[in-house]
């Protein structure tokens, strides 16, 4: 298969099938749904983390010469998801409580936005899907490695995005719906960056930056907060495997696949 075909089925795995994954585990009674959802996000962490400092980084090291300006992109990328989410344009909860993003999901309130959800979740879409593409350009198993360090966080994420619609009045068959619709962005952004780097491979080190910039910010500001409001030690202990976990699922994805 060409380069485009596998961008484009990794992009409906970070993308589409992660929405259906969400879905079913909302047809899950609510009492497992509310213990299982900490550990998907404590597995989330070690993805995004793991392919961040074991993936990401030391390949766009090793594409970049200027490795000071690659330091500089992280740290100027982190500033500016944090400045994103301040303008709630990269909100995955807004103004509904859900433990993905250091809330709960069985939040009363119902005054969520849920077209500002859709239209915020669809951006993020399309900036992993150049996330995605970016990795597949720079080398094929680094590609793989970030399609499922960006599947393993869009699940929880997904999971409180559905909440929110539902809370905000959806029918699940809509909010089912309009997130397959969002998360087809993912494919878009990917189609797009594959046509615009081709001939840009410079950009690609900072783009992979960028991409670590990304899923630290999310794994640190969004994720490991919400873990802290379960602090007797049995929690902190599942919490620490389940991200040890997760590195070591890239850890051994990466190192398989070369």
């Amino acid at each position: 298969m060409s380069l485009l075909v596998w961008i484009i089925l990794f992009s409906l795995l970070g993308g589409v099938l992660s929405v259906l994954a969400a879905s079913v585990y909302l047809l899950l009674p609510d009492a497992p749904r509310q213990r299982l959802l900490p550990h998907l996000v404590s597995f989330a962490i070690g993805a995004l983390l793991g392919a961040a400092f074991l993936a990401l980084l030391p390949h766009a090291m090793n594409l970049g010469e200027d490795l000071h300006g690659l330091g500089l992109t992280v740290l100027l990328g982190i500033l500016a998801f944090f400045a994103l989410e301040k303008m709630v344009l990269w909100r995955h909860c807004h103004a509904q409580d859900c433990e993905a993003h250091g809330h709960t999901e069985s939040s009363s309130d119902n005054s969520a936005p849920g077209i500002l959800i859709l239209v915020g979740d669809g951006l993020h879409n399309l900036v992993d899907g150049v996330l995605i593409a970016s990795a597949f350009l720079t080398d094929f198993h680094l590609g793989v490695v970030t399609s499922l360090a960006v599947a393993a966080h869009e699940i929880p994420q997904e999971v409180g995005d559905f909440a929110v619609l539902l809370h905000s009045g959806f029918s699940r068959s809509r909010a089912l719906l309009f997130n397959i619709i969002s998360s087809l962005a993912t494919i878009v952004g990917a189609v797009l960056a594959y046509y615009s780097f081709e001939g840009a491979q410079f950009l690609l080190p900072y783009v992979l930056a960028v991409a670590a910039s990304s899923f630290i910010y999310v794994a640190v500001a969004d994720l490991i907060p919400g873990l802290h409001k379960r602090t007797h030690f049995s929690a902190t202990l599942q919490q620490l495997s389940l991200i040890l976990l997760g590195v070591a699922v890239i850890y051994w994805a990466h190192s398989t696949l070369h």
